[in-house]
């Protein structure tokens, strides 16, 4: 696998931006993998590293550029309030149209790296930015294939909501939703569903039983491994299909 931390030009200044890929048998079908709320960290690299062992050119970027933030949590997750409160000041700053001018960037950087092929492309979003994943399909017409994971703000009553962007976009869809969810509870799911069936979107709603919010990151207390290694395989098969 080649590894590579680079300074990315985005909307409003410079991301600094992970990126993995194999080795050989390029170029790689982009996967942009965009973070959770509390931002980069070793565990997502991780989990960037074993997307792109699949065959995945996958970029990481910091979101929290504009802030100036990049490691937010330190080692091991410990949390206390102050640093949770801030965590949620920069997620609530974040705006889809903001990101939406980030993945757009994002694409036409990977557009000129000999690795990348930009003309398939995946995404994938996690906690807060799962409506950034499934927005990205809306706005890049290159988006093939998107997944939400215990994503957010599925349903609200915004123009640019998931359950709204979904009828625009041509790509396949995946949301994972935890059984167990404050941020995105089942009636919240329920209407999701709902919404999506009526457009006749091609998109699929999956509740992993006994699973909560963030259920999918091995270093949280929280971590459901048959619910994660069941998302791995959701997410590879929806990029097989659609990505090559």
């Amino acid at each position: 696998m080649i590894e590579q931390t680079l300074e990315v030009a985005l909307s409003e200044g410079t991301s600094t931006t992970f990126i993995v890929h194999p080795e050989r048998d390029g170029p790689h079908p982009l996967v942009l993998f965009l973070m959770d709320a509390p931002g980069i960290r070793e565990e997502l690299r991780d989990m960037a590293r074993r997307l792109a062992s699949a065959g995945y050119y996958v970029m990481l970027p910091n979101l929290y550029y504009r802030a100036g933030v990049l490691e937010l949590v330190p080692a091991g997750g410990a949390m206390d309030d102050a640093l949770r409160e801030r965590m949620m000041g920069l997620m609530n700053e974040l705006t889809i149209p903001m990101v939406m001018d980030d993945v757009e960037a994002l694409v036409a950087f990977a557009s000129g790296q000999g690795g990348a092929d930009a003309s398939r492309i995946g995404t994938v979003g996690y906690c807060m930015s799962g409506q950034f994943a499934i927005n990205a399909a809306v706005r890049v017409p290159q988006v093939k294939a998107a997944a939400s994971i215990h994503g957010t703000y599925l349903v609200t009553e915004a123009d640019d909501s998931p359950h709204l962007a979904a009828r625009k976009s041509e790509a396949e869809l995946y949301f994972a939703c935890a059984e167990t969810d404050r941020w995105a509870p089942l009636e919240t799911v329920r209407a999701l569903s709902e919404a999506l069936a009526a457009d006749g979107a091609r998109a699929e709603v999956e509740i992993y039983p006994g699973a909560e919010h963030g259920f999918t990151f091995p270093q949280r207390a929280l971590y459901q491994k048959q619910g994660a290694e069941r998302h791995w395989e959701r997410l590879n098969a929806l990029y097989r299909r659609n990505l090559g």
